[in-house]
């Protein structure tokens, strides 16, 4: 937690510096309001203490051109009994709250802490009804586990926790890598701070650049009031950037500036707003392939892969697969636990999970659905069907695997004629949408293709 005291009196930005400080509120003094912008410009401060009557510019000459350069930090103003109309016309135009001098400093602490207390609460609710709506995440799932391989992952999160440094995560589908970038976060200092989770890929690109990093009001048709970006919205935490690899050209360039510099500006701003959230992104895709395709940059790609974590398949770690299941039973909501049988258990430890941990899941669900008693069975665990509908890479090759033989095979001559790639294709899709109920973005996921891509065949084939 961080202030800004603009007074131009020594004494009291340093008696009150103090004081905050004994509150564990880091504070920054400014002997004017020219002093407080310039402070304002170079980094983000969680509120602003602000005096109403400074020399040269006025506290509420401040607080307009705050508003206008786009620094939303909230403002209490300190005024003289005297001053108290003034004080109030200030919170007409934008300032939250006001104190009368003198007044107690632990009133002041009060205040403070309820104002940002409030604004992380607007920023964090704002963030969570603009990003792509995601399936509750499962948490510390992705931890579960004894083998090596998550042990391993666990060691990397605890060196990089710590630090501020650029996270790359890299898996295939339905490995955890939102949950990965949320364990980094919660284990970090700044775990009390806000994580903004947003997947480019299900972001529109017209919208992008104004989801991420703003807009001002009038800056194109519709944008009727000023709206902050993801970027800033994350505060000090962290920003999730999933599905990077779907980021169009143009805005990787925009990225790439915003890394570099540490700075956004909005749609239509004419100032800069420092940035101080940690970014860690995640793909399924091959990058590296990506920039030799000529359609990722390749310094934008050093920017973000300063350090690199590569999550297993479940494949690769079938000894947690138990551990996973009863996590997974234990969620189940409506009546009694069932247990898993042996043979049930075997069945899902000789499955290969394309989908991974979020395969395994779904598998579960329906386990859950269609066991009559107290015990998941074998005939319980419908692998056929998820197989078909959990693809990593491509949709028609790995769908086709599913079809009958061909002809001259050992199997029956008389074996029905093989469905086209369009129909495989269309009936591997329609399957996701059905087990996904309808969520373009799960089942884009659980595909292992882009939102973009599932958009684009959903309106091919007129489902």
């Amino acid at each position: 937690m961080r202030v800004l005291i603009v007074d131009d009196e020594k004494n009291i930005r340093e008696s009150l510096g103090k004081y905050l400080s004994f509150e564990k509120i880091d504070s920054l003094g400014a002997e004017s309001g020219e002093a407080a912008l310039e402070h304002l410009s170079r980094e983000n401060f969680d509120a602003v203490i602000l005096d109403l009557k400074l020399p040269g510019m006025t506290g509420q000459a401040v607080l307009e051109r705050m508003q206008q350069d786009g620094i939303l930090s909230p403002v209490i103003m300190i005024s003289a009994h005297g001053e108290i109309p003034d004080a109030v016309e200030a919170l007409k135009r934008g300032a939250k709250d006001y104190l009368v001098k003198p007044f107690d400093p632990a009133e002041l602490s009060i205040r403070l802490r309820s104002l940002i207390e409030n604004k992380r609460r607007e920023n964090v609710l704002e963030a969570v009804m603009r990003t792509e709506p995601r399936a509750a995440p499962a948490g510390e799932t992705m931890l579960l586990g004894t083998s090596p391989l998550i042990k391993q992952l666990s060691d990397q999160i605890d060196k990089i926790a710590g630090s501020e440094v650029t996270v790359l995560i890299t898996g295939e589908s339905g490995t955890g890598k939102e949950v990965t970038a949320r364990e980094i976060h919660a284990r970090s200092p700044a775990r009390d701070e806000p994580f903004v989770a947003v997947n480019i890929g299900g972001i529109h690109e017209s919208l992008m650049e104004s989801e991420l990093f703003g807009h001002e009001k009038g800056s194109f048709t519709g944008a009727s009031a000023r709206k902050q970006g993801l970027f800033e919205l994350a505060g000090r935490g962290c920003l999730f950037l999933d599905e990077i690899g779907e980021m169009p050209m143009l805005l990787q360039v925009k990225l790439l500036r915003v890394l570099q510099e540490r700075k956004v500006r909005r749609l239509g701003g004419v100032s800069n707003i420092p940035i101080n959230a940690r970014i860690i992104s995640a793909t399924n895709q091959d990058l590296e392939a990506l920039i030799k395709e000529g359609r990722f940059r390749e310094d934008l790609y050093y920017r973000l892969n300063v350090f690199r974590i590569s999550l297993p398949p479940l494949r690769d770690r079938r000894e947690d697969i138990p551990l996973l299941a009863e996590h997974f039973i234990a969620r189940h909501k409506g009546r009694a636990r069932p247990a898993l049988s042996q043979e049930a258990l075997e069945k899902l430890k000789r499955y290969s999970f394309p989908g991974n941990v979020r395969e395994l899941e779904n598998i579960l669900e329906r386990a859950l659905i269609y066991c009559g008693d107290s015990v998941i069975r074998n005939t319980d665990i419908d692998l056929h069907e998820e197989s078909a509908a959990a693809v990593p890479k491509d949709i028609a090759h790995n769908a086709a695997g599913k079809t009958p033989a061909c002809a001259g095979s050992s199997e029956d001559a008389d074996a029905k004629p093989l469905d086209t790639l369009d129909e495989i294709e269309k009936q591997a899709i329609t399957g996701a949408l059905s087990r996904c109920n309808g969520n373009r973005t799960r089942a884009a996921e659980a595909l292992g293709v882009s939102r973009k891509t599932i958009l684009n065949k959903i309106k091919q084939y007129g489902l």
